[in-house]
Formats: C-alpha cells, structure tokens, sequence
C-alpha cells in the first residue's frame, strides 16, 4: 500500500529518525526508519510534539529489537534456533522467537501451508537469504525438487513450553511474510496504550492505522504492480490494515525471466500465477500472511483460500493483469483508470 498522500516513489525518500511535522497539520508529526529492509514510516495526528517523541523513541528501539530477534540470515535468536532446529535434538529455545513461531503454527495450517515459513532452505538456495538479489540461472532442479519432497512445515516442529525440536530436518525458519505485520500489530497496540489515537505505521507499503485523518478516514493508494503510481485507492477505517504481496518486490531477471522471492511450497519455484495480492484484515499477521497465501493460490485457488482465513476483502492481480476480487472488496475501491477486466467472485 502506498499512502495517497505520498506518491513519491519510497526509494526516494529519506530514511531520516527525527522528529518532523508537516507544514500541511501542524499537529501531525512523521518518523521514518529503515527496518525488516525497508522503509517504516509511522505518522501521528493530533498529537503534541512531547507525544510524538517518546512515542517515535519507544517504536524505533522496538523495531530495532524486532528486526534483530527476527532476522531470518543475520545472526541472532532465529538464526540461533534455526541452527538448533537442523540438530534434531531438543534445546531451550530464546522466549523473543516464540510468539512468531507460535502465530505461523496458527495461520500456515489456515493457509493451506500456501504460507509456509519453514521453507527457509529453500530461500536459501534460491539465493535469497542475502542483501543483495542473486544473479544468474535458477538453482539446479534436482536440488530444488529434494527439499520440496521432504516437505518442511511449522507442523514438524515440537513445542513444550520453551522447549523446541524438529522432527524433519528439510526445515529453516523464515518468517518474514508474517513478522512485519505481528510487529506491526504490537507497535500500534503500544501506541494506542499510550492515549494516541490516530497513527498509521507504514512498512514499506504495508500498514495498519488508528483512528481517522483529521475529518476523514486515512486514504491509501495500492500499487500498480505493471506500472508506477497508484492503481487505485481505498479509505482505511479504524483498527484495519492493508498488505500487500508482489512479484515487483524482490527479484531478478535472467534470460528475460523474472525470479522473485515468494516461491510457491508445493514446487519450490516462485509462484508465477500473480502479480500481486492486496488484503484488508483488523489482524496486520494475518492480512500479511494471507497476502503471501491468496499471491501463491493465484486466480484459480484464491478464494477457497481466502474463505478458510476467513477473510473479507480480497484484490488479486492475476499474471495477465487480469483484476479478481470479491464483492465486498470491489465497494471499497476506487480505481484512477477504467478496467474492463475485473472479475468478481462470489461474497466472501
């Protein structure tokens, strides 16, 4: 999601923690960090300038601690229990791990394993467990194909009390198509305890919001995943958030091929059915994860999908920029451009 408000491109924008208030609200006041490799951007309205700045100083020393305690190759607690994990053998697991662990063994099984954090191997020889994108052919086939038959899920991992083990050991930890959105979730929970009560925090396009913009809802554009600028925008109510999947967010190129990083389970390749999935859900883990699922299902299996998450706003751009989406979602979008195809599914 892109704020409506910021149309700049977001690589544009300045990665500058301080306090600034905006000459349009002098009561509105922006922070912008870089975390989980992209921008995060909170915005608080109608709050004093004492407000803002402790509010900003608690959420930027929490995403720090989040992004480190959650990092999927940089050392630190999830590395370490990836580490333990491929050993076999039960250990004590770091406590700041488990939440992200414990959310995945809900919404993965939900997902139909569509999201699926236990692939990490997978995203490693892929390539994509790296700051910088991989170049050249895909992994060799044979390579792929035997982590994909040894079928890691979040269900092969025993749990008692901070206790955990691995029954198979294809799997790796990855959780970042969840972590943003629960991270999201406890930042705007944290925020809302302390008296503020109208805030959008924005990672990288994905967000959720408190409250409303002044006299109107906070309004955000959804990308175009085929072109710049916004595809089209939707007023975000009160507690929602907005996430969403794409094929233009990570990849590379090779032979006039796009590569990117939201690889599909059941084969191991990146899921090529998509170009993009947006939804609206209260729950920032669950919009997040479902965004990675319904962009894997793709056109043909979405919707049994969303209906299992039990979700109630759903866009899908299918790999032939064809629009899919269901009624309830259709009434909230407002699109800059005519599209002669958009294809409505059944409610939700």
């Amino acid at each position: 999601m892109i704020p409506i408000r910021y149309l700049a491109p977001l690589g544009l924008l300045l990665v500058v923690p301080v306090l600034t208030a905006c000459n349009k609200a002098p009561q509105e006041y922006e922070d912008t960090q870089l975390i989980f490799g992209t921008l995060v951007e909170t915005t608080l309205y109608d709050v004093d300038e004492t407000t803002a700045e402790h509010a900003f100083t608690a959420l930027r020393e929490d995403f720090e601690y989040l992004h480190f305690i959650w990092h999927p190759w940089q050392p630190g607690p999830l590395a370490r229990t990836n580490e333990l994990l491929a050993l076999g053998a039960e250990f004590s697991v770091n406590p700041s791990v488990l939440p992200v662990i414990e959310r995945s063994r809900e919404l993965s099984p939900a997902s139909g394993y569509l999201y699926n954090p236990a692939i990490g191997k997978l995203l490693d020889l892929w390539g994509f467990h790296s700051d910088d994108l991989p170049k050249g052919p895909p992994p060799d086939a044979q390579a792929i194909t035997a982590l994909v038959e040894q079928n890691p899920t979040v269900d092969d991992i025993e749990i008692h009390g901070i206790r955990l083990k691995s029954t198979n050991p294809a799997v790796k930890l990855d959780v970042g198509a969840m972590a943003k959105g629960l991270a999201i979730d406890w930042e705007l929970a944290e925020l809302k305890d302390m008296g503020i009560s109208n805030a959008v925090i924005n990672a990288g396009g994905d967000l959720k919001v408190l409250g409303r913009h002044g006299d109107r809802p906070w309004r955000v554009g959804i990308r175009d995943p085929r072109a710049p600028g916004v595809l089209a925008t939707v007023d975000v109510q009160d507690g929602e958030s907005v996430f969403t999947s794409g094929d233009y967010e990570r990849y590379y190129e090779y032979q006039g091929k796009r590569y990117h990083h939201i690889l599909d389970p059941r084969t191991g390749y990146p899921a090529d059915k998509s170009q993009s999935v947006t939804v609206i859900h209260p729950d920032a883990a669950v919009a997040d994860a479902a965004a990675t699922a319904l962009f894997v299902a793709g056109p043909d299996e979405w919707y049994a999908i969303a209906k299992k998450m039990d979700l109630h706003y759903v866009l899908l751009i299918d790999a032939q920029g064809r629009i899919h989406m269901n009624p309830a979602m259709a009434e909230r979008l407002r699109f800059l451009q005519p599209h002669e195809t958009i294809l409505l599914s059944e409610p939700l």
